[in-house]
């Protein structure tokens, strides 16, 4: 692949990742890249502004940092086609990262094949996962733009203090489905079925499974339950109720909007996919399951399995 401008995103707040960066930077800048340090957070992000102001999109981005710095330069860049080659550098639970220990532009053992070598050779696969977008109508008209997100939405009171549950009804395809209250609903992408609607107890989708996941959160009715619609799929959320229930739109974990009663919400698959670079040469999904969930072996551990 070509390496002529490499953006470095890095956690904000993290010092393993500033100091990761300066060294990346340093490394690829010798070698001829073109290098753009951006340091990313939940309240502040400077994507838009170097998408705004650099003459054209990189040809890889790398992203060090947690799930979190993974999620917010996917909804960025994802529709630019930017490639994400992610590490977990001051990051927590890492399903989207990989490990530190392969971000090393040139192998110590002269037989050892660095991660410059492997990118400029294309040794690497490339994962599409499945984005979703939505967007908020008021009236006939779109109240603001549209909103993306790699993992999720989801509704939530806006209000606690006045209205601790929201109640919302849910088309698909331009069917009432259900009508929830509770605490919320989430919509999910199978990369985001492992993050906060498994939490719901909303099902495991393979990421390779193009699928959307719809999953109450603590719905006051035992036959609300968790479904999953193809990925084609036209999904209208509308808060129900009196004008002091509004309710709050997250995407990725991050606030999106606000809607009134009236307001609807309209979430589909995303035109553009997350673009993933995958350094592994054997990657398991399984493998990652159960090391990151600490399955297999939780129940006991004195007991080897002959597997």
């Amino acid at each position: 692949m070509r390496l002529d401008t490499v953006w470095l995103i890095v956690r904000s707040g993290s010092q393993a990742a500033q100091t990761r960066a300066r060294r990346c930077a340093e490394d690829f800048g010798a070698r001829g890249s073109r290098v753009k340090v951006a340091c990313t957070s939940l309240v502040d992000n400077p994507l838009p502004a170097l998408l705004a102001t650099e003459p054209g999109p990189p040809d890889l981005a790398l992203v060090l940092g947690g799930d979190g710095t993974v999620l917010g330069a996917a909804r960025h860049l994802a529709s630019h086609q930017v490639p994400l080659l992610s590490f977990n550098v001051g990051g927590h639970l890492g399903f989207l990262t990989h490990e530190p220990g392969l971000l090393r532009l040139t192998g110590e053992d002269p037989r050892e094949v660095g991660l410059w070598q492997r990118l400029r050779e294309d040794r690497f696969a490339l994962e599409r996962r499945m984005m979703l977008e939505a967007r908020i109508q008021r009236g006939d008209a779109d109240a603001d733009g549209t909103h993306c997100a790699l993992n999720d939405f989801y509704f939530r009171p806006c209000l606690d203090a006045v209205s601790p549950t929201c109640w919302l009804e849910l088309e698909i395809d331009g069917e009432v489905v259900d009508q929830y209250r509770g605490d919320g609903l989430i919509i999910a992408t199978p990369t985001g079925s492992t993050g906060y609607a498994m939490a719901a107890g909303g099902p495991i989708l393979h990421p390779g499974i193009e699928a959307i996941v719809v999953n109450p959160i603590c719905p006051m009715s035992l036959s609300s339950r968790a479904v999953v619609v193809p990925p084609r799929s036209r999904l209208t959320v509308w808060p129900l109720g009196e004008g002091s229930r509004r309710v709050k739109l997250w995407k990725d974990g991050t606030h999106a909007s606000l809607l009134d009663p009236g307001d609807r919400c309209v979430v589909q698959q995303g035109p553009d996919p997350a673009l993933l670079l995958q350094l592994e040469q054997s990657p398991s999904y399984y493998r990652t399951l159960t090391h990151k969930l600490h399955w297999a072996g939780s129940f006991s551990n004195d007991e080897s399995s002959p597997n």
